[in-house]
C-alpha cells in the first residue's frame, strides 16, 4: 500500500512537471549521465536537420545491437536531442543507440522525411562499429509519426534501396503507437504531409507487409486517443501474422499516447515496462540468430 501511494503521488508531481513548456526536456533532467557516452550532431547528409547522436553503453558488450530510433510530432516538429532519455534507457540495456533528425514538413513531404531516414539507417550501417554497434544486429524503431518512419523503412523496400540496403537488413522492427493505416486523414496537421485529399495509399504501412518482412514488436497504449490502437496497432499485428511474420503485440493501460515513450525514463518506467519489452525482443531476436548459425552447422 505504501508503494502504491508513494508511485501515485510521484506520478501527480512529474504530471505536474509535464504539463510545463517543455516535457521532454524535463525527462532528459532526470536522466543520468553515467551509463552511456555520447557523439553529438554527427551528419549522415547534406541538410542541416541531417544530424544524429550515438549513445554507446558506457561498457559496451563485443558486437553490441543497434537501434535507430525516430521520434515522432505530426511530421512538423520535433528535436533529437529532446530524447536523450530513450537513448540513455538503451545504453542501459547494452544497445548501442542512434537518435536522428529528419526534414520536417513544409520542407518535405513524406517521400522527403523518408528518404532521410533511410538515409540516417545507411550511416549507422556503415559507420556504426566505430562506436561499439554490430551492424548486422540493426533494429528500427519510433515512436508515434516516428513508428511510421521506422515501418515504411522496415516494410517497403523502396526507401532503403537508395541506400545499398533492403528490409531484410534489420533484425527487426519496434512500433510504438505507431499510425500503419490512416487514410482518410483526419488531423488537419497531419493532411498536407500526405497531399490529401489524394493521399497515395502506397503511403501506408500497412499496404506493404509481405511473408519477407523482419519481425516486429508492436506496442500501444490502451488509452490512445491520438493513433487509434485497434486499427493501427492491432490491424497491423493481424497483417503481419496473415503473412507468417513474427510479431509481438503489446497494449498498456497505464499509459496514454505521450507517456508511452516517457516509460524509457526512469522517473516514469514503473507505468510500463516498455523498455523491459525493446530489450527482451532484442536479445529474443539474436538468440534466434544464434540459433540458426548453430543449426546450420
Amino acid at each position: 500500500m505504501i508503494k502504491v501511494a508513494l508511485k501515485t503521488l510521484v506520478t501527480g508531481w512529474l504530471m505536474t512537471l509535464l504539463m510545463g513548456c517543455s516535457p521532454l526536456k524535463m525527462l532528459n533532467a532526470f536522466t543520468p549521465q553515467s551509463t552511456f557516452t555520447q557523439v553529438s550532431g554527427v551528419a549522415y547528409g547534406p541538410d542541416p536537420r541531417n544530424k544524429l547522436d550515438v549513445y554507446t553503453p558506457r561498457h559496451v558488450a563485443p558486437d553490441a545491437p543497434v537501434v535507430v530510433f525516430f521520434y515522432g510530432g505530426s511530421w512538423n516538429s520535433g528535436d533529437r536531442g529532446d530524447y536523450a532519455f530513450v537513448g540513455e534507457a538503451l545504453a542501459s540495456r547494452g544497445i548501442v543507440a542512434v537518435l536522428a533528425d529528419y526534414r520536417l514538413y513544409p520542407q518535405v513531404h513524406y517521400q522527403g522525411l523518408l528518404e532521410d531516414s533511410a538515409q540516417a539507417v545507411g550511416w549507422t550501417r556503415k559507420h556504426i562499429a566505430q562506436y561499439g554497434g554490430d551492424p548486422s544486429k540493426l533494429y528500427v524503431m519510433g515512436h508515434s509519426a516516428g513508428a511510421y518512419n521506422a515501418a515504411m523503412l522496415a516494410l517497403d523496400p523502396e526507401w532503403l534501396a537508395a541506400a545499398g540496403m533492403q528490409p531484410s537488413s534489420f533484425k527487426g522492427w519496434i512500433g510504438l503507437a505507431g499510425p500503419y493505416d490512416f487514410l482518410p486523414i483526419e488531423n488537419p496537421d497531419v493532411k498536407p504531409v500526405f497531399y490529401f485529399p489524394n493521399s497515395p495509399p502506397d503511403s501506408q504501412p500497412i499496404n506493404h507487409v509481405s511473408a519477407a518482412s523482419p519481425p516486429a514488436l508492436l506496442i500501444a497504449s490502451t488509452d490512445d486517443t491520438l493513433v487509434n490502437p485497434a486499427r493501427n496497432t492491432g490491424g497491423m499485428a493481424t497483417r503481419l501474422r496473415d503473412q507468417g511474420v513474427s510479431v509481438r503485440e503489446l497494449y498498456f493501460s497505464r499509459t496514454n499516447h505521450g507517456t508511452l515513450v516517457g516509460a524509457f525514463a526512469r522517473p516514469l518506467r514503473f507505468l510500463a515496462p516498455v523498455l523491459d519489452e525493446v530489450a527482451a525482443f532484442i536479445h529474443a531476436q539474436d538468440q534466434v540468430q544464434v540459433s540458426s548459425v548453430s543449426g546450420n552447422r
